[in-house]
């Protein structure tokens, strides 16, 4: 999801419906970067009436506008937040949800970048767990993680340090870092070594799957830290699966043992079988395109890592279903780097820069729950610090 220079090469944005306007605006370049980042990034913005509110294809006409809505312990940023009740509208006041149970029944595990921490927290905002702890950590390390994943075990959570090189395997109970992957705080291409690695998955053998940025591959460890498979070929940066790839940001697992690989140089999303297989390769109409996934129909959801953001849903074959981009006020996304569908049809969205942690309903393009103080960052209750990661926990993990 990140690194530092930014590069930017083909991407020719295609048509989409007649009532969606491709818009695109010239950004400056972030302070913080995700991925490798080009000099001049571009960002294409898709508004109907408006340029505050989110568009789809079957619904860009209505021009509903995008509100912010707090829950639980978090403070409102507005004095009529916007909320949801059992039936979804999206103008009700808020309703707190139990403790337990409620939009995410098992917590919502949020890497925490920015203050170097994981939190796990209840859909009122309840924290429930955190990490690190005192002795969490090897001697003589720091953490900043930027994806955490829980693995099929329940047992453990993967997270990716990508400022330090690393991989951690955490144990839930002691709070500890029990297996480790990389040379802490140096990047290399040899064995052991990763550079820029992001969203390091488990996954059920044991294995931890991970894309290696800035080394342009994606490769598969095993627990005795030997790599058993790899995507893509070692420092070639060029967006030509499946024999290479270009800056892979997104390696997301999917059921069919296949995996949906995001690439930053090209701006495409590739979904390879459990062969290896290319089942789809397309371009997808964002600047910065960030850690893809599959709905429920089989269409992918990205989001735009860029200063005016986006989330974005395409179909298999590229066309556009509609965008999450509103241009100003609470609504707007700056940097978000992960969009993850849920179950209910909800996505919920690190908004990295705005220092929250939402739930966008794309029926209505609002936002019916948050975490975190907008543009407010922190460390007390509440609060977040850049957070980069997210994963909803099953009921009875913690």
């Amino acid at each position: 999801m990140h690194a530092r220079p930014r590069r930017r090469t083909r991407g020719p944005l295609f048509a989409t419906s007649a009532i969606v306007i491709l818009t695109a605006t010239l950004l400056g370049a972030s302070a913080i970067a995700r991925g490798p980042l080009a000099s001049s990034p571009t960002t294409v913005a898709a508004t109907a009436t408006s340029d505050d509110i989110g568009t789809s294809v079957a619904d860009a006409a209505r021009g509903s506008t995008p509100g912010s809505a707090t829950l639980g312990s978090v403070a409102p940023d507005s004095p009529a937040p916007i909320g949801e009740q059992a039936g979804g509208s999206p103008s009700a006041p808020v309703v707190q949800a139990p403790a337990t149970g409620g939009r995410f029944p098992g917590g919502l595990l949020i890497a925490d970048r920015g203050n170097g921490r994981l939190l796990v927290v209840t859909s009122t905002g309840r924290p429930l767990w955190r990490f690190p702890t005192t002795g969490s950590l090897p001697p003589g390390q720091a953490f900043a993680a930027d994806d955490a994943f829980l693995a099929p075990d329940g047992k453990t959570i993967v997270a990716n340090d990508e400022s330090h090189n690393m991989i951690d395997r955490i144990d839930i109970v002691t709070r500890r870092v029990v297996w480790q992957y990389g040379h802490y705080g140096r990047p290399g291409r040899g064995p052991g070594y990763l550079n820029g690695p992001d969203d390091a998955y488990p996954l059920a053998n044991g294995d931890i799957v991970v894309a290696d940025i800035k080394n342009c591959r994606v490769i598969e460890i095993n627990a005795a830290k030997r790599i058993v498979h790899q995507w893509g070929r070692t420092g070639v940066c060029v967006d030509s699966a499946p024999y290479s790839y270009g800056s892979p940001n997104g390696d997301t697992p999917l059921p069919d043992g296949g995996l949906l690989i995001t690439e930053i140089h090209g701006s495409r999303v590739v979904r390879l079988s459990a062969t290896g297989k290319v089942i789809f390769d397309i371009h997808v109409p964002v600047a910065y395109p960030s850690d893809a996934h599959l709905d429920a129909q089989g269409n992918v959801i990205v989001a735009d890592y860029s200063t005016i953001g986006a989330v974005v849903a395409v179909t298999p074959h590229g066309r556009l279903l509609w965008r999450y981009a509103p241009r100003s006020g609470p609504g707007r996304l700056d940097h978000p780097s992960l969009a993850v569908p849920m179950p209910d049809g909800t996505i919920v969205v690190n908004d990295d820069f705005r220092a929250r942690v939402i739930v966008i309903d794309p029926k209505t393009m609002r936002i019916v729950w948050q975490y975190g103080r907008t543009d407010v960052p922190g460390r007390g209750p509440g609060r977040l610090f850049i957070p980069d990661g997210v994963d909803a926990l099953p009921v009875g993990t913690l």
